[in-house]
């Protein structure tokens, strides 16, 4: 009888210690896949950081060479950026140009300098209040406007031949989700 017990005892010792090491087996294997899945993921964040960095350089690469080669190659990024921001309509003040561009007044003073000198932007005083000081764009500085808006238009184009329909709403949604994430993480920051 005794024999018979000790061989229960063994069996179920045996049986516990095959379901442990099944367990153990398990959570190995479960370990192991969430260590492979950090690895995929941080892999894929690294990817999609190295996309961006790499669209948002040849972006900035193909705008300057569009500048550079082009009826304004007197322009720099950051003054058609500036010719941007003044708009083609009507003047606006200084206050709301550097406010637009996330630039000092100082900075936008001598920005709107350069282009006074260059022959795109005017400034002129309010008639109301001699403080504020408006600037709006000369009819050159309407056609650098036009032209680099158009450039932005055909960029987009030209990059969307090669998306379908769909694709082209799921980019969308993509970049508008970015863009809301990027703002709510970091503007709020800065």
């Amino acid at each position: 009888m005794v024999a018979l017990l000790a061989d229960a005892v063994r069996k179920n010792l045996l049986d516990i210690l095959s379901v442990f090491l099944y367990i153990l087996i398990i959570k190995l294997f479960v370990l192991q896949s969430i260590c492979l899945g950090v690895k995929q993921m941080k892999e894929k964040l690294v990817q999609i950081n190295k996309t961006l960095v790499e669209v948002y350089d040849d972006v900035n690469r193909i705008e300057e060479i569009s500048i550079k080669s082009g009826s304004f190659s007197d322009l720099s990024i950051t003054e058609i950026h500036t010719v941007e921001a003044v708009g083609l309509y009507g003047s606006k003040t200084m206050s709301e140009v550097s406010a637009a561009l996330e630039i000092t007044m100082g900075t936008l003073t001598t920005a709107v300098d350069k282009l006074i000198k260059k022959g795109y932007v005017e400034r002129c005083r309010s008639n109301t209040d001699r403080r504020i000081v408006n600037i709006n764009l000369t009819k050159r500085g309407k056609l650098a406007y036009r032209i680099h808006e158009k450039f932005h238009l055909d960029m987009v184009e030209a990059i969307m031949l090669d998306f379908t329909a769909q694709e082209e709403e799921i980019l969308l949604i993509a970049l508008s989700k970015l863009n809301k994430h990027l703002k709510d993480i970091y503007m709020g920051k800065i």
